[in-house]
């Protein structure tokens, strides 16, 4: 058995905002299971809103996390693995409705894993982001640079193409996608500490800020402070044109001395 002795608390907290879409087809969770006591989950999903049925493959993604996450034994299943089973799944499940419904099914996915021996673990598909703070400063983002990178080495996409990605067309990375199967990418971070802090958040958030920008918002307001901060900000500079707006955030706090004994106390969903 683990060791590992708790040196922080967990503050988390999430936000969404519809923007100037018809429908809001982002989904955010925070959730612990039962059958892994200590274990913190947070993830989003943004259904593709070009796409007929992206809410539903979001709630999808969503069905599946929490599926897996209540049946998830550390003993037996390796975060990595749960990760990519959640992956496997979602996607295959989301391409099942696209047939029955005769419709598009698309999601993207980031998902954080935080476990009682101080270890953090994240995966993601698609362009929804996971960032991470220490204190305010910016320590890196997720990107889609490894997959570009799969692309380019496996010949289904030129140097010259790979420059205007962003652009083209046959870069669906996504869940339920029927051009080709997820890239997922996976993170980690071990040897957790107080003034850690993890954002994850739709294109809808971080188009609007720069890295830094960000940083400061998470580490000088309280979760729900510095959600209705950044989305408030975020309608304000899509002047009228914002896309669906949507965050997690999870900070890492100092614990206080005298509470020796602290749990990882069970956060309750807020979606």
């Amino acid at each position: 058995m683990s060791q590992y002795k708790i040196k922080y608390k967990i503050e988390a907290g999430t936000g969404q905002h519809i923007g100037n879409r018809s429908e809001q087809h982002d989904r955010v969770t925070l959730m612990t299971t039962k059958s892994a006591p200590g274990y913190v989950l947070a993830a989003l999903a943004d259904g593709l809103s070009g796409h007929q049925g992206g809410k539903m493959a979001a709630e999808q993604v969503m069905h599946t996390i929490k599926q897996l996450f209540d049946m998830y034994n550390p003993q037996r299943t390796s975060l990595t693995q749960l990760l990519h089973n959640i992956v496997s799944e979602a996607h295959t499940m989301i391409k099942l409705l696209g047939i029955s419904s005769k419709s598009d099914q698309n999601s993207t996915l980031v998902i954080l894993v935080l476990s009682p021996e101080g270890q953090a673990i994240w995966a993601h598909v698609g362009d929804s982001r996971l960032y991470r703070f220490q204190g305010k400063q910016f320590i890196d983002h997720t990107s889609d640079e490894a997959y570009i990178e799969s692309l380019l080495l496996d010949g289904k996409l030129s140097r010259e193409a790979a420059k205007n990605h962003r652009k083209s067309a046959i870069l669906v990375n996504a869940l339920g996608s029927n051009l080709r199967e997820p890239f997922i990418t996976i993170g980690e971070q071990s040897e957790l500490a107080p003034g850690m802090s993890f954002l994850l958040c739709s294109d809808g958030l971080w188009h609007y800020f720069a890295d830094n920008e960000l940083g400061a918002a998470v580490s000088l307001k309280t979760p729900r402070e510095a959600s209705e901060m950044l989305i408030e900000k975020a309608q304000e500079r899509a002047k009228g044109n914002g896309d669906n707006c949507s965050l997690v955030i999870v900070k890492l706090v100092k614990l206080p001395e005298e509470d020796l004994g602290y749990k990882v106390e069970k956060l309750r969903r807020a979606v």
